[in-house]
């Protein structure tokens, strides 16, 4: 019977290794295309970051804050300019005293001489080198500058402008620039030895460096040595976040070896140079070496010693971890640590390590703060800048702004405005608490601001009241009610009479004005001399009513006043809201013999080239007869001397100065504007919700602004120098000259007169006989 066979078919002899074949074709296809792939991943992703690199480091690698300088002082022969003022300005640029004065930023003071070495800059012309000289004085001017070693003397040179402060990108850095060429060798000895010996022989990984942090750390049994170059400490930094991932990492060592492969050693470590981060002040990040130089001993990082400049390299380590001022004995571990390094691989003799190793850590006490040390000018410098450029630019593009600013002034505007307030504070008690200041001081003729203060705490950077606040400035604006009169000597003089009588006004709305003197008192016949440096407001309405407020509008336009105010009677006493710098543009003309200049805080902007963007020259806005302007000062001084402002003359009764006070309606508001023969100077005093302060210009505002103008130095004013000006005694009852019995007289005073304006007559007080040859009992019953 035959076998039962299966139904399965029988396989064929070889099949399943076909099958095997196969599937390990199929699989080697699959990973060729998956290595491909990768590869393909790999390239588009090495392209990427290739790309990134170079965009990045040949572009605008940083984003670089716009930096304001102040006006550089310039020394020649004939320059006003004391020895304490110039000791003050190299104090306030970090100039350290010395033996000889002998050294960058350098300076010792003698017997009337100056020996000073100072640093180079380049300004907007051109660079001022270094020079080592010799400033002799005479009294308050330079008598001669010479140079040190050869005794020539030197025409004309500038010392370095002060740093005013930043314009910081949003991010909050801050840095300073260096070129490789610039850094200290000793420096860049330093980093290497320290940081990454074998920087000069690897490609961007040095797996040497990496195995002997790792033997390092293993005996140390903590972290004492990075493995990481500075290439990629640089990436790092440069292009990636902080998070601790293997991918970062590779991504790290890739970026490395490509840095390496584009760029050359000098430009890799010339990036790290400027990149690195070194510190944090508030809500300022300090990178690069530059800034930590200005940051911690406030001086250019060409200038420190070695100690110094191996601490700074220790704290790339990690700034917060060692910041000498909150951990001095952490970071002079370091620092040492450093010093140790450079002996050790021949950076530095041995000798000079020793000496620095003993040296103090010798870091700044006060940590300088990001926001400016003069807040209010600053805030006007912006607003100025707003006009040309974009906020964008002034962040990140490294623009140089340099100002007018005069630190010296500056300074003294701050000093005395704080001592001022506060000793009206002490004087009044707790009513005055609130009392806030604003001031300004411009140099009339070059249309500068010199200084501002906008705060009672020059230092507080908020609302800028010099610039900002618009208060009205009462009996300030009486002289251009004189000035628009006086334009017109066939009809007025100082010498005109005036009625103080009282006086009720229908406005254009219909409702009465009754202007008051500010005593309540009323004097009936004055002449116009009195009216002002009393400031008697009736007179001054009846005075603006006989001229026309129309002319009294013109008269502020043509002098600089960017708005017509309503012409109104009120007008003529100061219902006119202006800022303080506003005032000082207005005054500014007075001083400058009635041409009005407009007031600007910037003369030039440059870029991170050093290329000229702007330059912002003298405006000349309008002007009016010098004649009238000189009748007026004649009088603004008379206010200084025996008149509202008389605070004024006995602070500084041997110098000839000009003012007026002003005082508004219940005390709100309380002013002094004023010049010299160089400065215009304005003081308002208030409270910032507008209370009552109980102050008046003449008790308050005036002895400020002379404590101002005595600090400053004041140059007095050459009243007497017009041509077209005479002067002749005048009864003040009367108006008409005295020319021969002036004792006779109650009342006297010497008044300037222009375009042979003289009134005709004679004084009845006068017994003798007048230019026509007859007395003064025939000329009345003639």
């Amino acid at each position: 019977m035959p076998r039962n066979r299966s139904t399965r078919p029988r396989p064929r002899r070889g099949s399943g290794r076909v099958r095997l074949r196969r599937w390990f074709r199929a699989g080697a296809w699959l990973l060729a295309g998956l290595v491909l792939a990768g590869a393909a991943v790999g390239a588009v992703a090495v392209h990427g970051l290739d790309r990134e690199i170079r965009e990045r480091f040949e572009g605008q690698r940083w984003a670089l804050p716009a930096r304001v300088y102040a006006r550089p002082l310039e020394l020649y022969a004939g320059r006003p300019l004391t020895t304490d003022a110039l000791r003050t300005e190299l104090q306030t640029l970090n100039y350290r005293v010395s033996a000889d004065g002998g050294g960058p930023g350098e300076f010792r003071v003698g017997n009337e001489t100056v020996d000073l070495t100072t640093r180079p800059f380049v300004f907007g012309d051109g660079p001022e080198p270094a020079r080592s000289v010799r400033v002799e004085f005479d009294g308050d001017l330079v008598r001669r500058v010479v140079e040190r070693g050869s005794g020539q003397a030197v025409e004309l040179m500038r010392i370095e402008p002060l740093l005013l402060g930043s314009i910081y990108p949003t991010h909050g850095q801050d840095r300073i620039l260096v070129d490789l060429e610039e850094v200290p060798r000793e420096l860049v000895a330093a980093l290497l030895a320290i940081e990454d010996r074998r920087f000069l022989e690897h490609r961007g990984i040095d797996p040497q460096g990496v195995a002997r942090a790792a033997w390092a750390n293993l005996r140390a049994g903590r972290t004492v040595q990075g493995g990481s170059t500075l290439t990629q400490q640089l990436v790092k930094n440069f292009y990636l976040t902080r998070e601790q991932t293997l991918a970062r990492k590779l991504t790290e060592a890739v970026m490395a070896l490509l840095l390496e492969h584009r760029y050359s050693k000098a430009e890799i470590l010339e990036a790290y140079l400027n990149e690195v981060f070194l510190g944090q002040g508030g809500e300022r990040a300090i990178h690069g070496f530059g800034q930590a130089a200005q940051f911690y001993y406030q001086r250019p990082l060409r200038e420190l010693r070695l100690d110094q400049l191996a601490l700074l390299v220790g704290l790339a380590r990690g700034a917060t971890y060692y910041d000498p001022r909150r951990y001095p004995e952490r970071a002079r571990g370091r620092r040492d640590q450093v010093l140790r390094a450079m002996a050790e691989t021949g950076a530095a003799p041995v000798g000079r390590v020793e000496a620095a190793l003993a040296a103090p850590l010798d870091v700044s006490p006060v940590m300088p703060q990001g926001r400016s040390r003069f807040p209010a000018f600053l805030n006007l410098v912006r607003r100025e800048l707003r006009a040309d450029y974009a906020d964008a630019d002034l962040r990140s593009e490294g623009l140089r702004i340099f100002t007018t600013m005069d630190p010296v002034i500056q300074l003294t505007l701050e000093e005395r405005v704080s001592a001022g307030v506060e000793r009206l504070i002490a004087r009044h008690g707790a009513a005055l608490e609130d009392l806030q200041a604003a001031a300004v001081v411009t140099d009339p003729q070059a249309g500068e601001v010199l200084a501002v203060v906008g705060d009672r705490d020059p230092r507080y950077p908020g609302f800028n009241r010099a610039v900002d606040a618009r208060r009205q400035i009462g009996s300030v604006v009486k002289p251009f009610v004189y000035l628009a009169a006086l334009t017109n000597p066939g009809r007025y003089t100082l010498a005109s009479l005036l009625d103080d009588r009282p006086l009720t006004l229908q406005l254009p709305h219909g409702e009465p004005w009754t202007p008051r003197n500010f005593d309540r008192e009323y004097r009936g016949q004055v002449t116009a001399w009195e009216a002002l440096v009393q400031s008697y407001n009736v007179a001054t309405v009846r005075l603006a009513e006989g001229i026309g407020i129309s002319q009294l509008v013109r008269i502020l336009e043509t002098l600089g006043l960017q708005h017509t105010p309503a012409p109104l009677p009120s007008l003529a006493l100061g219902a006119l809201e202006l800022t303080p710098l506003e005032v000082a543009g207005l005054y500014q003309a007075l001083a400058n013999g009635g041409y009005a200049t407009g007031t600007r805080a910037i003369r030039d902007v440059l870029d991170a080239d050093d290329t000229m963007l702007s330059h912002y020259g003298l405006e000349l806005r309008g002007a009016v007869a010098d004649g009238a302007v000189n009748l007026l000062a004649h009088a603004l001084h008379d206010v200084t001397v025996e008149g509202t402002g008389s605070r004024v003359g006995r602070r500084l009764p041997d110098t000839v100065v000009a003012g007026k006070t002003g005082t508004t309606s219940d005390f709100r508001d309380t002013w002094f504007a004023g010049f010299d023969d160089r400065h215009v100077a304005v003081v308002w005093l208030g409270m910032d919700d507008n209370r009552s302060t109980g102050l008046t210009g003449g008790s308050a505002a005036a002895p400020i602004w002379a404590e101002v103008m005595a600090g400053i130095g004041p140059h007095a004013l050459a009243l007497k120098r017009h041509p077209a000006i005479t002067y002749q005694d005048v009864d003040l009852g009367s108006g008409l000259p005295v020319e021969s019995n002036r004792h006779a007289c109650e009342r006297v005073k010497t008044l300037p007169f222009w375009q042979n304006s003289i009134p005709e007559g004679r004084a009845p007080c006068d017994s003798g006989r007048g230019r026509d040859g007859r007395g003064w009992f025939e000329r009345i019953f003639r």
